[in-house]
Order: C-alpha cells, then sequence, then structure tokens
C-alpha cells in the first residue's frame, strides 16, 4: 500500500522513501529466507534444546554458536559462568552470603538466557513459579531472575550436553 502511495507522490523525497521501501522489502525477504536456514539447521543440531519453554530456533542457534561446543565446559558451573550468570560472592565483615550480579561473561550467551529467563517468567510453568518463589522468599526482582537465569544455564548446559552427544554417538541399531 505505501509502494502505491508514494508512486503517486512527486518529488526528491517520494523518491528517496520509495528506494527506502525497496531496500526494507529487499532485506525483509533475506531476512526470511536466513531465519528459515537457521530453523532448520537448529532443529538438526539441538533439538532437545528446543524442548525447553522459551527457547526458539534463533536463541537455540545463539545458544549453540556463542557456547562453541559445550565439550570444552567441564561442568555446567562452567558454563554458568562462562555465560555470566554465576553468583559472585560480595561480603565483608558480617554480610556473608550476599551474592552479586556479574558483568563478566559471553554477553551474548547472558542475553540468549535472559530471553529464555523472561518468556518462562510469562509462560505459566516452572520458570514462573521458580521466579515468583524466590521474590516470596524476599530476593529483589533482579536477584530472582539471576537465580532463574542460573537455573536455565544448568537446563541448558544439559541439553547442549544430550545434543552433543546424540550428534557424536547416534544410536546404533542392535542386530537381530
Amino acid at each position: 500500500m505505501l509502494r502505491v502511495w508514494l508512486d503517486t507522490v512527486a518529488g526528491l523525497v517520494a523518491e528517496l522513501a520509495r528506494d527506502e521501501l525497496a531496500d526494507i522489502t529487499r532485506l525483509s525477504a533475506a531476512i526470511e529466507v536466513l531465519t528459515k536456514r537457521i530453523g532448520e539447521r537448529s532443529r538438526q543440531v539441538a533439538p532437545a534444546l528446543l524442548t525447553l519453554p522459551g527457547c526458539g530456533e534463533l536463541t537455540a542457534a545463539k545458544l549453540v554458536g556463542e557456547a562453541a561446543g559445550v565439550a570444552r565446559f567441564k561442568s555446567e558451573a562452567a558454563f554458568a559462568r562462562h555465560s555470566g550468570v554465576a553468583p559472585i560472592p560480595v561480603w565483608s565483615g558480617n554480610t556473608a552470603g550476599r551474592v552479586r550480579l556479574t558483568r563478566s561473561g559471553n554477553r551474548q550467551l547472558n542475553a540468549a538466557l535472559h530471553r529464555i529467563a523472561v518468556t518462562q517468567i510469562r509462560l505459566d510453568g516452572l520458570g514462573r513459579t521458580y521466579y515468583r518463589t524466590r521474590l516470596a522468599a524476599g530476593d529483589s526482582s533482579a536477584e530472582a531472575l539471576r537465580c532463574l537465569k542460573r537455573r536455565i544455564a544448568r537446563t541448558v548446559f544439559g541439553h547442549l550436553h544430550t545434543d552433543h552427544q546424540t550428534r557424536n554417538n547416534p544410536c546404533q541399531l542392535a542386530a537381530a
């Protein structure tokens, strides 16, 4: 509709707007094609990860790509530390037990975990229940979110590990 309307308008501004609209249309089509390709590849590489509520195909692709091989992490705690969701102790004197968010780690991986956490809080399920339980226990919303992201990192590591094992050791059919 915008293209039809712009065709009726004369002048330099309308010409520039038509060019911009053509670029937007072309780029949107390219994005759609790439999104489909990434989705297909995600379903092949990370089927277990896609079962996690709140984890879509693009987020799964981001997690797989940013993890750069789950086998390089010795434990889920190392994965959480690399993701920037592991708790950092910040106490001195009589304030033992306090932790804070870390600003280190892979920010892209952290952002993917954040998207899953926010989606799980919005959905009716275990993520929302856990988040509300932490809030009821007296945690701030940021602290409850950090705890949920840490919990999700544990689950994501398990799913990535399962997908890695499945890719490297496909099931052999038993000989009859």
